[in-house]
């Protein structure tokens, strides 16, 4: 009787882990792209991985609609190994102003991934029982929000310089009007907030997705 109990629960956990194998997937495509994309320009401000990686968002905010927040944390942690993984890879691939993946960018990177990932399932769990917009656009604001800060001061604030020595960031410092037309401010200020004007319009954008699957997804599971 207990090795039944013990088979029916080791069956009913491997099918419960083939149902997060799409949010799997996605997360990891997402975190790919976004590693790949954020190597090309999009204007003055901004790279195409910043069009890309608030997606990761959308992933976390569906797993946990419909199966909870225990999965939504897999999935965040499938997307922070494959963010590390592709961070290895950055760091051997030579570009023209030395390795594509720097020690502060890879820190910036992992920390405010999984930071602001899990900040978000904490406060989309919180707010689970708000009406349904609540709880994908205020968890996803305030965790984009703690992401972009976040990353670009680990990976460009000069105050951080000692995080790594070598690796000079001057050119992130330069005071500039703030995206060309706002009062000065050092660079990575002006890219940390278009990168997060982005993350916000995103966040809008992705509530209609988030309706139409998560409808169809929660209908199935109940």
């Amino acid at each position: 009787m207990v090795g039944q109990v013990s088979d029916y629960l080791v069956k009913t956990e491997k099918h419960m882990n083939t149902k997060y194998l799409p949010g799997v997937f996605a997360m990891a495509a997402i975190v790919v792209a976004s590693n790949i994309l954020v190597q090309f320009l999009f204007g003055q401000w901004l790279t195409w991985g910043a069009f890309t990686y608030p997606l990761a968002f959308l992933v976390t905010d569906i797993m946990n609609r419909v199966y909870g927040a225990r999965a939504a944390r897999r999935v965040v942690f499938v997307g922070f190994l494959v963010g590390v993984a592709c961070s290895l890879i950055g760091t051997q691939i030579v570009g023209e102003f030395g390795p594509l993946v720097t020690l502060r960018i890879a820190v910036g990177s992992g920390l405010a991934f999984l930071t602001a990932q899990l900040l978000d399932v904490a406060i989309f769990d919180k707010m689970r029982e708000s009406t349904w917009w609540k709880a994908p656009v205020f968890s996803t604001i305030i965790a984009s929000s703690v992401d972009t800060a976040v990353f670009f001061s680990i990976a460009f604030s000069g105050a951080l310089t000692f995080l790594e020595p070598a690796n000079d960031v001057s050119w992130a410092g330069e005071v500039l009007p703030l995206l060309g037309m706002g009062p000065e401010a050092p660079l990575w200020v002006s890219l940390a907030v278009a990168d997060w004007s982005v993350k916000l319009l995103l966040a809008l954008m992705a509530l209609i997705p988030f309706r139409i699957i998560t409808r169809r997804f929660v209908a199935r599971v109940a």
